[in-house]
């Protein structure tokens, strides 16, 4: 499969990148730098030798001086590392450390020194149907995703669950995240169903039938593997009483249909909604890290039960979104961009919808949510916007 270029752009110095298991974090920096100091620690028997004797990089690296690109893969593995590369950084100002890895937090709680602010943070995720281009399709992408490994697949939906496997063996059992695995399964079917909702941790406790604690533990174990992310509510300036806490997003819309438990009961459309506001949602987070803007994701919520799915604010723009999987636009589903712009007019209201037409309506304007993600790229700011 032809490669696809990727709108992530490094840093000049060393840094951070940061994604979980299967963005293409090696594929792109094999691409980038070939002709570099490579350090995989997925390889057992690398790992083995560098936690016996962190020391050896400098040996390493002292024994290949004709190249200045130190690539070490899945940092967390050992972060004991992170003190000789440190030490590397004040010596040699001409090279430069490229350190991945899929969980930053996990870094922070081991106690080691993140090189001082000496190394930026960056992250990638799964593709943007931008870098697709024409072979990008919306169906297709709510039910396997975008994440790369899954989607240069021959066989995505096998993929797909061999790829959830990984994490629950990889990473969770063999680092003894958690004790009992079949709970954990358990609370990632209870958890999908809180995909683009506030987490009520009291009742997915209640469901799993385990104590909050415990689930409080597990959400801690998917944040540490990048696996969700929550979107705070926006509060500034507010003019009615807001709700407080964030809403909870898995990270791609193919792992939300995977584990997302499925019977008579459930309407397709409804879970097919819920995975385009989430595809949505990581565009926008892709999009604002690879422009390098101040620009924040929040949502909106009154108490009184007006909503607004995406707000994204800065000094480069303010914009509020609303998504709605329906090829019809009906007036009920602007009452919440209305609210919204009454309260903040400076804002430019969009509506995304799965229609074919942009239309204009009283003042919003309205995108087919299709063209919106194909047009969305962080060469110019505001493209899509």
């Amino acid at each position: 499969m032809e490669l696809i270029k990727r709108f992530f752009k490094e840093s000049k110095g060393s840094f951070f990148l940061f994604g979980p298991r299967g963005t293409g974090k090696s594929t792109w920096l094999k691409s980038r730098y070939p002709e570099c100091i490579m350090i995989d620690l997925l390889d057992p028997e690398l790992q083995r030798s560098f936690t016996a004797r962190p020391e050896r990089l400098r040996a390493l690296i002292e024994g290949t001086p004709d190249q200045h690109i130190v690539i070490i893969d899945e940092i967390q593995k050992i972060p004991q590392l992170l003190d000789p590369v440190h030490a590397l950084i004040e010596e040699k100002p001409h090279l430069q450390f490229i350190l991945t890895g899929s969980s930053s937090r996990k870094l922070k709680r081991s106690g080691v020194d993140l090189l001082s602010g000496r190394a930026a943070f960056r992250s990638l995720h799964p593709f943007m149907a931008a870098e697709i281009g024409e072979h990008f399709h919306l169906s297709n992408t709510l039910k396997n995703g975008l994440i790369p490994v899954i989607y240069s697949a021959k066989n995505p939906s096998e993929s797909l669950k061999a790829y959830i496997r990984l994490y629950i063996k990889e990473e969770v059992m063999l680092e003894g995240l958690v004790r009992n695995i079949g709970n954990f399964s358990r609370f990632l079917e209870t958890v999908s169903f809180s995909h683009g909702s506030i987490l009520n941790i009291s009742t997915v406790a209640r469901e799993c039938e385990v104590e909050r604690k415990t689930v409080e533990g597990y959400i801690d174990i998917l944040v540490d593997l990048l696996l969700v992310f929550f979107i705070p509510v926006f509060s500034k300036r507010a003019k009615r009483a807001i709700v407080q806490h964030p809403k909870m997003y898995l990270f791609d819309p193919g792992v939300f249909h995977y584990l997302r438990p499925k019977g008579p009961l459930d309407k397709p459309e409804e879970m097919e909604g819920n995975a385009l506001e989430g595809l949505v949602a990581q565009h926008i987070r892709a999009w604002i890290d690879y422009t390098d803007t101040s620009l924040k994701l929040y949502y909106w919520r009154t108490k009184a039960g007006s909503e607004v799915d995406f707000i994204i604010y800065g000094e480069e723009g303010f914009w509020a979104i609303e998504v709605k999987n329906a090829k019809k636009i009906h007036p009920v589903d602007l009452r919440g961009l209305k609210s919204f712009k009454h309260d903040y007019p400076e804002c430019t209201p969009l509506f995304l919808y799965r229609g074919q037409e942009t239309l204009m309506i009283d003042n919003i304007k309205c995108i087919p949510c299709e063209s919106f993600l194909k047009t969305l790229s962080p060469a110019v700011l505001n493209t899509a916007l």
